[in-house]
């Protein structure tokens, strides 16, 4: 594909350095939030393939908890934080004091904390890189859904027409003693909104 060419040879240092101020961000905005200390794993950084999504959360069946963003600005895209629901389920209760509740469906009190912990990490990222490219961009309200990976991707194409041929990939770990909580974070931008962040970010787009 045209952007995997584009960036051979480019290593991914300043995405993961945009990764890494984001992760911190994210964790001291949820920390102030919850009134509780909230640490995050350094995040791994990837550009993956538009149609290797779906196979990375674990399938276009796979029934995935996502919290979705359209990014506004001088880069639009889109972006999805995808979880498995047992994750998502985990992480309220870890970070947020719910008690447990059987099977898989959520209340309203549980999506709106999710709504809110994915927007402070939307938010917490988008601003990481904004900062590095000079590049605004903001996330709108959050939407949530229960539902298979391939559905909820197909819905993101249908509601906001061709996506970009390739997504950035920012894995997102919460830590809590030994144990983990982890998802996945998503930005696929429009067609034309790869260039402009790869062009701010110095990355050589001419063929020569």
């Amino acid at each position: 594909m045209e952007i995997f060419s584009k960036l051979e040879g480019f290593k991914l240092d300043v995405l993961k350095e945009v990764g890494n101020i984001g992760a911190g961000h994210a964790a001291t905005a949820l920390s102030q939030l919850l009134n509780k200390p909230i640490d995050m794993a350094v995040p791994k950084v990837q550009i993956l393939p538009f149609e290797d999504i779906a196979e990375k959360v674990g399938g276009a069946e796979k029934i995935v908890l996502t919290v979705f963003f359209r990014v506004e600005g001088d880069a639009p895209g889109n972006l999805f934080y995808i979880m498995g629901p047992e994750a998502g389920k985990s992480l309220l209760q870890r970070l947020g004091a719910f008690e447990p509740t059987e099977g898989l469906e959520l209340t309203e009190m549980e999506q709106s904390a999710l709504g809110e912990i994915g927007n402070i990490l939307a938010g917490s990222y988008l601003s990481s890189l904004a900062d590095f490219t000079n590049l605004a961009m903001s996330p709108t309200v959050p939407a949530l859904a229960l539902d298979m990976a391939g559905a909820i991707l197909s819905y993101g194409m249908i509601q906001f027409g061709e996506m970009g041929d390739a997504a950035l990939l920012i894995d997102t770990t919460f830590v809590q003693g030994n144990d983990e909580v982890e998802g996945q974070f998503f930005l696929i931008p429009d067609p034309e909104s790869f260039d402009k962040i790869f062009t701010a970010l110095g990355v050589p787009l001419d063929d020569d």
